[in-house]
């Protein structure tokens, strides 16, 4: 069965990001099988990207976003007006199912093409919520740790984020956690699917791996022939924990049995930062690579490094552990997360998020040459299961079958990880009173923006 899917997300950047890498990879597999995808991202300017036959990407012009000024947001004000720029796009293309990946301002629109609270939108498309990362994880990265913070986080996805759409998708059974807790009792059957992201393996592999490869690397970090490198890639945001990445390096600096070097791929917020924070802790250790353009230039050093690091404890998935697998690069990671959907005790080397326990797993990845080379072989199978063009297709074919359960029903819905219970007693009726209050507000905030927009 084909269909028309339209996919708004504010977590998008040209340069990089996991869920920029899924949405190609999506479309990818879309223009393959000949099925009909557009994307709406925010972007500095207006511009429409056609991508292959099939795709379409609506860039929409955005402010930058409050916590992170190096990615953009689209606000309500350009999806509540009739004729505003989100309207007009989903009006045009008029999709079977839309699809929201985002958990603060373009879930409204969700809400409101459930609700039919747009006037200018005529029909009513499946309205499916993508979960890429938690909530309580963002809020603990970007404001810290307040009191009530949990609480706040627990009923804002209760109340207000889980009964927005008619399905759910996570990306793991870590996002999925948050899903699970704000599921219980609800007015309507909702289900929640557990979908994960891949790997492209067309690039990614440890043939690329060559003496000339690892000269360019050590000469970026100024290191020697007996020199260990250690590379990390991905963004340089509050969320990827890196004090535990250059504490690490910072410790290691005193090893007096082996020369350890830092690569640091990719760019983001926090790079300034750590630059400042390794030449004063670890000078001439560590080499700022920012972010590597070219899918081969990227391969070559995940071939060519000793062991890749990833400090994050509470990844929402982790595409570029999952690279680094596929590269045959040693991988040591926190005992915790998302990243334990794909690594293991028999693929991996991972440790409580601390630099001593990281330091004593790089340990042991260089210390035994056979078990290295056999946990690298398990990787490589491990990586292969999750390549794109085996993931791609699962979520498109979960989109034709949620779309197709409008007319045949929801018995006709594949299984799913786990579904809404239902509310009962005082709980039933503060669910009701809530619902209805929310539909008054979203109807009101509607009918004021499109007559500010008349006006």
């Amino acid at each position: 069965m084909k269909i028309k899917t339209l996919h708004l997300t504010n977590s998008w950047h040209e340069t990089s990001g996991g869920i920029a890498t899924f949405y190609r990879a999506l479309v990818e597999e879309a223009n393959r099988r000949g099925q009909d995808i557009r994307l709406v991202v925010p972007a500095e300017r207006d511009r429409t990207e056609e991508v292959g036959e099939f795709a379409k990407i609506y860039h929409v012009k955005a402010r930058q976003a409050p916590m992170n000024r190096h990615y953009r947001m689209i606000f309500p004000s350009q999806f509540l007006p009739d004729g505003s720029a989100v309207q007009r796009i989903v009006t045009a293309e008029r999709p079977d199912l839309v699809e929201i990946c985002d958990k603060y301002t373009l879930m409204y629109f969700g809400a409101l093409l459930r609700r039919g609270l747009l006037k200018g939108l005529d029909f009513r498309p499946v309205v499916v919520g993508l979960s890429c990362e938690r909530m309580d994880d963002n809020f603990r990265s970007y404001i810290g740790r307040m009191p009530f913070a949990g609480r706040f986080c627990a009923a804002y996805m209760k109340w207000l984020y889980f009964p927005f759409f008619d399905h759910h998708i996570a990306n793991s059974a870590y996002t999925a956690e948050e899903l699970r807790t704000a599921s219980q009792g609800h007015l309507v059957r909702r289900n929640v699917w557990i979908r994960p992201m891949g790997v492209d393996m067309g690039h990614l592999s440890p043939a690329r791996k060559s003496a000339e490869g690892r000269e360019r690397l050590l000469k970026m970090c100024g290191g020697g022939r007996k020199s260990v490198l250690l590379l990390y890639a991905g963004r340089l945001v509050p969320e990827k924990n890196l004090a535990l990445l250059f504490e690490l390096v910072a410790r290691l600096v005193g090893d007096r049995q082996r020369d350890y070097r830092l690569l640091v791929a990719g760019d983001g917020m926090e790079r300034g930062k750590w630059e400042q924070f390794c030449r004063r802790e670890a000078p001439g250790r560590v080499a700022f690579l920012g972010h590597l353009k070219s899918a081969d230039a990227l391969a070559d050093v995940l071939a060519n490094a000793d062991t890749f690091l990833h400090p994050n404890p509470r990844e929402p998935f982790g595409i570029a552990p999952l690279e680094a697998m596929a590269s045959g690069l040693p991988l040591v990671a926190p005992n915790s997360g998302g990243v334990t959907s794909y690594a293991n005790a028999a693929n991996a080397w991972l440790a409580p998020a601390d630099a001593g326990s990281f330091a004593e797993a790089i340990n042991r990845v260089l210390s035994d040459d056979q078990e290295r080379r056999r946990r690298v072989r398990e990787a490589l199978r491990t990586a292969a299961e999750f390549r794109w063009d085996a993931v791609a297709p699962r979520f498109l074919d979960l989109y034709a079958e949620l779309s197709a359960s409008t007319a045949t029903g929801p018995q006709a819905l594949p299984r799913a990880d786990f579904s809404s219970t239902p509310a009962e007693g005082l709980e039933l009726a503060w669910f009701r009173g809530v619902s209805q209050s929310a539909e008054k507000v979203f109807s009101f905030a509607s009918s004021l923006f499109s007559r500010a927009n008349g006006a």
